[in-house]
């Protein structure tokens, strides 16, 4: 039998040449998050920022649930290591510091408390099961959600729907999540990695510069504006005009085909 490491694991696995499929695994302990997991999320990002041949991440949780929280005692306690939550030099899971800039899609369910909501919402895309149960409950432990929801909650959600639900730090399930824009997609109990496969290989078949510029472009019109982002599109033409996958893209429409893209 497997020798289960008692703080858990985080491994990844190709899936279909171009997507990296991320698993968080302490499904025992309801995924509660140890800093020996962030580590190695943060590299498994980081992993897929820094491979060519990878274009989209796909994260998922094993079990039943996606996470009950962290792990407070590691993080909080006495001998609690202050950076725990930022890994120097790496991907930021939570997106706070060094950021992901390929696609990537989370795929949560059942319990997906805290840090699970931070995480996904550093992400592009959520795809719940039907069975999530969401909550941003720090306030009721003295605390304040410093992963990201005061920020992302707010621009996905609005300021309403975000303060309705941090100030609370109620319990929502996945139909008010995709309501207010959390959540995507909201699919039956365990498809929600499938649907989220799906949706990867869309995005890999599309052209992986021109993929990469557009959510750096929306980032950009989000955090600095849209006369920020309007300012950079005379780089990305220029960008775009020298890659090879341009002119994959127009030969493709002209011979009504498929485009092969490279990346390059």
């Amino acid at each position: 039998m497997e020798q289960r490491h008692p703080h858990g694991h985080v491994s990844s696995e190709i899936y279909e040449d171009h997507v990296l499929v991320i698993t968080v695994d302490r499904q025992e302990k309801r995924n509660g998050f140890t800093p020996k997991m962030i580590d190695e999320l943060a590299h498994a990002l980081t992993t897929l920022e820094e491979t060519a041949e990878l274009r989209v991440g796909v994260l998922c949780f094993a079990g039943d649930h996606t996470t009950a929280g962290l792990d407070m005692p590691m993080f909080f306690g006495p001998d609690a290591d202050p950076n725990a939550l930022s890994p120097k030099d790496l991907v930021d899971p939570l997106g706070l510091f060094r950021r992901l800039s390929k696609p990537l899609i989370t795929a949560v369910q059942g319990i997906t408390f805290t840090i699970g909501i931070e995480l996904a919402l550093a992400g592009d895309i959520i795809i719940a099961s039907d069975d999530t149960r969401f909550s941003q409950l720090e306030p009721q432990r003295g605390l304040m959600a410093i992963g990201g929801a005061t920020l992302r909650f707010t621009s996905r959600g609005g300021w309403g729907n975000a303060m309705y639900h941090l100030l609370r730090a109620d319990e929502f399930d996945a139909h008010e999540a995709f309501r207010v824009g959390i959540a995507q997609e909201v699919v039956p109990q365990g498809t929600q990695v499938q649907r989220s496969l799906e949706i990867a290989l869309e995005i890999a078949a599309n052209a992986p510069l021109a993929v990469q510029l557009t959510k750096a472009n929306a980032r950009l019109a989000l955090e600095e504006g849209e006369d920020a982002a309007i300012a950079r599109f005379g780089d990305v033409r220029r960008a775009l005009n020298a890659s090879s996958d341009l002119q994959e893209g127009v030969q493709s429409f002209i011979e009504r085909r498929p485009a092969r893209f490279t990346g390059t």
